[in-house]
């Protein structure tokens, strides 16, 4: 019996990471800070109104990743601070690495 080939995996099947962070609303700048224990919080002037401040940290997100907005979603936490985020075609080493870097 002949065995099967496995083929090339596609970005899009990979595992979508989750990346567990702390949100802060209406603050004076948008920033990602590393707090103690490795966690992430990210900071954004946008007010928690409507959804504004959700719809915000996945432009903010999308853009620091480098990725599209459908590749960004909140599974959790909408209407808390503490989220959960989920990024489609992304390991979460990879995303980690990329929001590690651009804090300040």
């Amino acid at each position: 019996m002949a065995q099967k080939k496995s083929l090339p995996r596609n970005k899009a099947e990979e595992k979508p990471a989750l990346i567990s962070i702390r949100f802060q609303p209406r603050a004076s700048k948008n920033e990602i800070i590393r707090m103690d224990g490795g966690k992430l919080k990210i900071r954004l002037t946008a007010p928690p109104v409507d959804g504004a401040a959700n719809e915000a940290l996945v432009k903010f997100l999308s853009g620091q990743l480098n990725i599209s907005r459908s590749q960004v979603e909140i599974v959790a936490g909408h209407t808390g601070r503490e989220k959960i985020i989920k990024i489609l075609g992304m390991s979460e080493e990879t995303v980690q690495r990329l929001l590690y870097n651009h804090e300040e």
